[in-house]
């Protein structure tokens, strides 16, 4: 098992819990979760049974049955008639085992088990409320990509499941250091910045990265995966949101807007672009995005809610949409034709950015001011008649009377600074003094994936530094 410590240990304190359990796994899909509720307790599982997708109550029934039949060693499934009954059946074959160990009820990919008007959640309710929660010796587990489908319905169901979900453990993707050790187990081994540029085109995705083979390089492992006619992830996008929302295609359409906005626009842009005046079927739609990690949001410098900014956060869609979506017919060695473009520099250069913004952790520890209160945001100021134009990748505001201005650069080598860049810096901090009066101590902050070359003017301008093996 790689990473997931935190997980590992809420999981494991439901096994000594005193009472029965019930735990709720979110994340995007194909970021691990089964195989995160499998590796720790398959050995516990009493019943489980994964949700046919698309599949009508008579079909989700019939399932149910099977698996039962497995369980009871009976190989004779029952279908019942409805949910009622399911759990009738389900309560008859609990009633039988040992109570001096947990039992887990396991139910994955939930959302697709339900289906509208069957009465599933309401006797899901009734069964934890009548018979799992009075026992001591149960833990219920559901799981689902949908993420949204299972906050809404689940966890902030205001009916007979309100407050029932006893742990919530929403499964991210791999950190870079975390992409790093996974692709060690599988026997691959990367150089820092071989290992950067596949995070920055997969993203920490387990069922990404594991189709990478062993000897390839990045360039040849991103051609078969995402090019050629056959690749694992060439038509993966729009697998990915139909399997994840209702009318996708809002979905869809929204991250397709912001991968053209790399530094992340504003709500009312989103709208503007998008031709749409259904406010509350976009809202809906960009709390969804935001449940399950393909959008981030963060705070424009000196502004709360009105000046939040969106962009996509999921390296794979912005990778689609920049080289897969416009290259569907294959010529052999067009990874490497691309690699070479202006456009794959422009890429490298946001997705870096987006890499660091989702590893601030990392950089405030590089800082030593993991322990200091921090509020990260960005600054974009457009030209006009009071303020010239300029625009700050990271600020890391401090409660310690200090902030960190971050300038953020991916090159091919150390990043060396000439006079003109010099000159760019040093008007780009006093341009960020003036338009926010602040009184705290300024730091600019330079976080490269090669370092910085030492020179006159790097020793002048730069006073702190992060690098590709701190964020490792």
């Amino acid at each position: 098992m790689i990473g997931r410590k935190e997980e590992i240990k809420r999981i494991k304190a439901l096994l000594n819990s005193n009472k029965s359990e019930f735990l709720a796994v979110t994340g995007r899909r194909r970021v691990g979760k089964t195989f995160l509720i499998d590796t720790l307790l398959r050995e516990y599982y009493c019943f489980s049974m994964t949700g046919i997708q698309k599949g009508n109550t008579s079909v989700q029934l019939t399932n149910f049955a099977i698996k039962l039949s497995e369980y009871d060693g009976s190989y004779d499934p029952k279908t019942p008639k409805n949910w009622q009954m399911a759990f009738l059946q389900l309560k008859a074959f609990l009633k039988n085992l040992p109570t001096n160990k947990k039992q887990i009820i396991f139910i994955d990919e939930l959302p697709w088990t339900y289906t509208a008007r069957s009465g599933f959640i309401q006797l899901l309710a009734h069964f934890w409320n009548d018979y799992l929660s009075k026992e001591s010796h149960f833990i219920l587990v559901i799981c689902g990509s949908a993420t949204s489908w299972i906050t809404k319905k689940i966890i902030n169901d205001p009916g007979g499941l309100h407050n029932r979900v006893t742990e919530k453990i929403h499964l991210h993707p791999f950190t870079l250091s975390e992409t790093n050790e996974f692709l060690i187990s599988k026997g691959l081994r990367m150089t820092s910045q071989e290992l950067t540029k596949t995070y920055m085109a997969l993203g920490g995705i387990p069922f990404y990265l594991d189709g990478i083979k062993k000897g390839e390089t990045f360039a040849s492992a991103i051609e078969r995966l995402c090019f050629m006619p056959n690749g694992l992830l060439r038509n993966e996008y729009n697998n990915l949101y139909q399997a994840l929302f209702s009318n996708a295609e809002l979905h869809q359409a929204i991250i397709a807007v912001l991968a053209k906005h790399h530094g992340g626009i504003t709500r009312q842009q989103i709208l503007k672009e998008l031709k749409t005046t259904n406010t509350g079927s976009f809202q809906r739609a960009i709390e969804e995005l935001l449940l399950s990690d393909f959008i981030m949001e963060h705070n424009t410098h000196g502004r709360k809610k009105k000046g939040l900014l969106y962009r996509v956060s999921d390296e794979y869609s912005i990778f689609y949409h920049r080289f897969i979506k416009p290259n569907l017919k294959y010529t052999p060695g067009i990874w490497q034709q691309l690699s070479q473009s202006q456009s794959y520099k422009i890429w490298s250069g946001f997705a870096f950015e987006t890499l660091c913004l989702k590893h601030v952790k990392k950089i405030k520890s590089s800082l030593g001011i993991s322990a200091v209160y921090t509020e990260v945001s960005a600054l974009r100021v457009i030209d006009d008649k009071e303020n010239i134009g300029f625009q700050i990748d990271l600020i890391i505001d401090r409660k310690d009377d200090a902030i960190n201005l971050c300038e953020i650069k991916f090159h091919s080598t150390v990043f060396s600074i000439q006079k003109d860049y010099y000159q760019k810096l040093l008007e780009k901090r006093q341009r960020f003094l003036d338009y926010t009066n602040t009184q705290k101590q300024v730091f600019l902050t330079l976080i490269t994936n090669h370092g910085v070359q030492k020179n006159a003017y790097a020793n002048e301008i730069v006073e702190a530094e992060v690098t590709l093996n701190d964020l490792l």
